[in-house]
């Protein structure tokens, strides 16, 4: 996908590299931006259809970039602004390839390191990258001194090979300390308008003592970041990281996940940014920047509300009937406090509706190891008495039976009995934290068949496969996947504008979402 974006050069067939590191175009085609330390521990995980979603992804841009070079409504399409600057950073990458590491499990971590640096600008007088490999010995892939472009870079981490001994993480930093970041590999002399930060991937204990040499680290103005995977000792990472360790520590379950750490590192190196191009605004239609912040207009047809965000169509029409279901998942991984971000999200999604007994109605479901109806659809009249039932709602705490609640869903919650009405559109969203416990596949395909638009939300350890099997078509449009609790507040957002039925232009304000989904599908071929 970076391919896609970046050079016309590089053959479209080839622009997931078998799964391996992203696509190159050729040396000098990409303009990219004191030190930065990416320490990278492996632990074994499955494999993932990463390269398949890439290809979809890719061809639906394509699509809807042809889409919007019509224009909606009349409206001629809006110019993107630029891309967020990351401040010059001396970045040194230090890649865990112990023997617990398989082949298929370091290129994962390959794939992590390519993408968090083409986010960077790389250069002489930007950022300047440099790779250390390690295991029982340390070994230097290449200096903050050896390349100067981002796709010199690129092709340098495809070439790395793991080393497969043992894991000595306290001799890696104090590689990097004494030689990595030294003036004669590369590194500037330490400077306000340079960054050094560190981050640290990894999935067990050192065999070495980390938490003295990290602190060398630190105080030499190296800011360290520290990922876990899989059997992790979160002590060690404490040890390792700057503060605020809520900010500094992240935790995944495999490496098929890492990868969607990459937005947060691109995040953090950013310092001048374009708030519209990086999708952190609230416009439901047109965002126009000004540097550090933004003001939202709306497409011809559409006049702005006053809540300076979003848009009505037409005459004010106010939206078209719809029954919409909660489907959450309860189970005992989501625990409390992450229970109550979920609630803050399910309110968030009411609060774009027009609730009435013409329009929308909601309905709310919960799930662990059994199915607990919270509210059917019509109970509740308005916005407000819904959301007060939401907050309302016990954490159930237990399995995760996601198969039995959709098959509850399409027995129970469309029902007319439970205040489904016939002939009017349904919305099921379901909610998860993790695998499910029992068969989904047969349910999932029957709420499809019967003509249900269904949503599927991940977080954290949820399983994609599951997600996608759950979504309707196309299935890019109707799966979101965060790993973080702390963000679905962002895929709320992206629900707001696609839950509703695409009819009257004037009845349903977000049929005008085709730039908000090219905004979207570029920001996420660029993570």
């Amino acid at each position: 996908p970076s391919c896609l974006s970046l050079s016309p050069r590089c053959p479209p067939a080839l622009h997931t590299c078998q799964g391996l590191a992203p696509c190159l175009p050729e040396e000098g085609q990409v303009n990219t931006s004191g030190p930065r330390l990416l320490l990278a521990t492996l632990h074994p995980a499955s494999g993932s259809s990463a390269a398949m979603d890439r290809i979809v992804s890719a061809l639906l841009l394509s699509l809807l970039l042809l889409l919007q070079s019509y224009g909606v409504c009349g409206a001629p399409p809006q110019p993107r602004g630029t891309l967020c600057r990351t401040k010059p950073t001396d970045l040194v990458f230090i890649i865990d390839s112990s023997r617990s590491v398989r082949p298929q499990e370091f290129e994962k971590v390959k794939v992590f390191v390519s993408q968090v640096i083409e986010g960077l600008d790389v250069g002489p007088n930007s950022t300047r990258v440099g790779v250390i490999n390690y295991a029982s010995a340390v070994k230097n892939e290449f200096s903050l001194k050896t390349y100067q472009t981002k796709a010199g870079l690129l092709q340098a981490v495809r070439r790395i090979e793991p080393l497969s001994t043992g894991t000595m993480t306290g001799l890696a930093i104090q590689f990097a300390i004494s030689r990595a970041f030294s003036d004669s590999e590369g590194a500037r002399v330490r400077s306000p308008n340079f960054n050094k930060v560190a981050i640290v991937v990894t999935d067990g204990r050192p065999q070495d003592g980390v938490q003295d040499v990290a602190a060398r680290a630190r105080a030499a103005g190296i800011e360290i970041f520290a990922i876990g995977v899989g059997r992790v000792d979160m002590h060690t990472l404490r040890q390792i990281a700057s503060q605020p360790l809520d900010d500094h520590v992240d935790y995944v379950e495999s490496y098929s996940v890492i990868e969607k750490l990459t937005h947060k590192f691109q995040e953090a190196f950013c310092v001048v940014s374009d708030l519209c191009a990086t999708g952190d605004h609230d416009c439901e239609q047109i965002c126009i920047s000004s540097p550090g912040a933004y003001k939202c207009a709306c497409k011809e047809g559409f006049t702005l509300n006053s809540d300076g965000k979003t848009c009505s169509a037409c005459s004010g029409g106010s939206g078209s009937a719809l029954d919409l279901v909660f489907l959450i998942d309860g189970s005992k991984s989501v625990r409390p406090e992450n229970f109550e971000l979920v609630k803050k999200f399910i309110n968030q999604i009411v609060d774009s509706l027009e609730v009435s007994e013409k329009q929308a109605q909601v309905g709310l479901v919960q799930y662990s190891s059994s199915v607990r109806q919270e509210f059917p659809l019509g109970q509740f009249k308005n916005k407000k008495d819904i959301k007060a039932a939401v907050k309302k709602m016990a954490y159930m705490e237990k399995g995760t039976m996601t198969g039995q609640a959709l098959k509850y869903l399409i027995d129970s919650s469309f029902s007319i009995i439970n205040g489904a009405r016939p002939g009017v559109p349904k919305v099921g969203i379901v909610f998860t934290d993790g695998r499910s416990q029992d068969y989904i596949t047969d349910a999932a395909k029957k709420a499809k068949d019967l003509g249900f638009r269904m949503f599927a939300v991940g977080v954290g350890n949820a399983v994609e496969d599951e997600l996608r099997e759950i979504a309707s078509e196309p299935v890019a449009e109707h799966y979101f996947y965060t790993a973080d609790f702390r963000t679905i507040s962002k895929i709320g957002k992206k629900l707001q504008m696609k839950i509703c039925i695409e009819e009257d232009p004037c009845e349903c304000k977000s049929i005008v979402k085709f730039q908000t989904k090219v905004e979207d599908l570029i920001n996420s071929l660029q993570q």
